[in-house]
């Protein structure tokens, strides 16, 4: 069982072949998608399979996770739900990140706000406390002030490929400082709720797709 040296492993945390295996499944659905969105001709289906990417995504982590527990999906419902909300008042309000719509590629909405969007939060949220639960960071402040600033770099890097690609639209296509602030607050607060759970150490394969996700994001960055 692998694991950072000094540090008590997760008895029930998923074997290496059971990782290597999901870890597998995240890159190669990511290449792929790189691949799509590399291609103009296939760019209109590739939008299509955003949401069903992300939900791939959803099985993947919820079958990391060990034990499998109440806790965890009761975590999860909230993180999704908390998700929604927020961008409910964000789009509606205009309160939490500033002024901005949603488009068509995160596919089923409800009043404005695409179903999606709250699992999303959730995988970020979860695989960023993930990574600072297998850090070496003491401090529960600390932990939670470094995964906030890590999500707030992942947006730098999503919100010009969510605009051309039409996950959502800014206001006169200015993104705000407002927005990265939000990001900083409104990550900072999920990570602590993240700490408050207290689940047991688990293995690398949400910290695999956060790093996926940058890789993923700097590409497209650079592609669009």
């Amino acid at each position: 069982m692998e694991g950072t040296p000094g540090l008590k492993l997760n008895p029930y945390e998923l074997t290496r072949r059971g990782q290597k295996w999901l870890i597998i499944i995240i890159v190669l659905f990511h290449i792929v998608g790189l691949i799509g969105f590399a291609i103009p001709a296939l760019q209109p289906f590739f939008m299509k399979l955003v949401p069903w990417h992300i939900l791939l995504m959803l099985i993947v982590i919820l079958y990391s996770h060990r034990p499998v527990e109440g806790k965890f999906i009761a975590f999860a419902l909230l993180i999704f739900s908390s998700g929604i909300i927020l961008e409910w008042i964000g789009v509606h309000k205009n309160w939490v990140f500033g002024n901005y719509t949603y488009g068509n590629t995160l596919g089923l909405k409800l009043d404005a706000i695409p179903l999606i969007i709250g699992v999303n939060w959730f995988l970020l949220v979860y695989s960023t406390g993930v990574l600072m639960q297998r850090a070496r960071i003491r401090s529960l402040l600390f932990r939670v002030i470094t995964g906030a600033v890590i999500l707030v770099l992942l947006d730098l890097l999503i919100e010009p490929v969510a605009q051309h690609y039409d996950y959502w639209q800014w206001a006169n296509n200015i993104i705000p400082l407002k927005n990265y602030a939000g990001w900083f607050v409104v990550s900072a607060a999920l990570l602590f709720l993240f700490e408050l759970f207290k689940f047991k150490r688990q293995g690398i394969v949400a910290p695999v797709l956060l790093t996926v996700q940058f890789v993923f994001f700097a590409v497209m960055w650079l592609i669009s």
